[in-house]
């Protein structure tokens, strides 16, 4: 005998908690939320959250962006809250957490010279310790995290606009990533493929100073005998797992290809890959770290 389909629940109240330690990237993500039609509300009492719930739904969702510098914000608190209104049924609550390297939050701080809200007599840097020491069981409890270790702010709103655009029914946002091996593994990829075996154009003195968005270099990379089918059941491979991944509720999957130096045939591969992504109807973002990085050192001091 057949159940009875229990009927899609409903919420009055959807909520996105935004946190992170200080310098992470909050404030940009959530003025990129409120872009997206979120109501926006920043450093709200953690003690009047439960307010804003007794109140009539206002049809749209609802961005909290929290951090130490709430009113009687701390750790427990915030736990305490996120548990009260996971249980309530008349909302969905949703927690983000910005994440960055101890090392590039001392950068930040030391080039805005700014004081760190935790440690105002102090170094910033004691202060940043501090901090992640006391969200550290904060992090675990996200629905979603974005290291923002190597993202401008351009790159921020884009990831978040990716994750939380609302054009209908939630879909999985794909995230296709070049990196070079010499400078490490990007944080926060779900799959990594290694392209290091095809030929390389760094060898290709005509081709060196390109790089992989170029149809030479594409054509170069793509006439290794290896590469047809690399690219076939790579290819195959991905539209049979996203299907998959979306079924099982992840709204964010992200690609990494990586070589050498992260030009050429990373580049070219995530290119190609994210194109055939695209084609296939899936939402498709493409970053190129080291492309990225170059740019921003070689434009010139106080340019756009």
């Amino acid at each position: 005998m057949n159940r009875p389909t229990d009927p899609p629940q409903t919420h009055e109240h959807e909520l996105l908690l935004v946190t992170g330690p200080s310098g992470a990237g909050r404030t940009t993500a959530i003025n990129a939320l409120e872009d997206l039609g979120h109501e926006v509300i920043d450093n709200l009492p953690l003690s009047l959250v439960p307010r804003l719930i007794d109140g009539p739904p206002l049809g749209r969702p609802i961005a909290l962006g929290i951090d130490v510098r709430n009113r009687d914000f701390n750790a427990t608190a915030l736990i305490e809250l996120i548990d009260t209104l996971t249980a309530d049924p008349r909302v969905m609550l949703e927690l983000l957490y910005l994440d960055c390297a101890t090392g590039e939050l001392i950068r930040r701080y030391s080039e805005t010279r700014r004081r760190h809200p935790l440690a105002a007599e102090e170094t910033p840097a004691q202060g940043i310790e501090r901090e992640i020491d006391l969200l550290a069981p904060i992090r675990v409890r996200a629905d979603h995290l974005i290291d923002t270790s190597e993202m401008s702010p351009h790159d921020l709103k884009a990831e978040i606009a990716e994750w939380f655009h609302r054009a209908g029914a939630p879909g999985l946002s794909v995230s296709v990533q070049s990196f070079s091996y010499k400078r490490g593994v990007p944080r926060g990829l779900d799959m990594i493929f290694d392209c290091r075996f095809l030929q390389n154009p760094h060898w290709v003195p005509e081709l060196r100073a390109l790089d992989g968005r170029n149809e030479t270099v594409v054509r170069y990379v793509t006439s290794d005998p290896r590469f047809a089918e690399f690219h076939e059941r790579l290819r195959g491979l991905l539209l049979f797992l996203l299907p998959a991944q979306k079924a099982e509720g992840k709204a964010h999957l992200a690609i990494g290809f990586g070589c050498t130096g992260g030009q050429h045939r990373s580049v070219a591969v995530a290119e190609i890959i994210g194109n055939a992504l695209a084609e296939a109807g899936w939402s498709v973002s493409k970053r190129h770290r080291e492309l990225e990085r170059r740019s921003a050192v070689a434009r010139p001091q106080g340019s756009g």
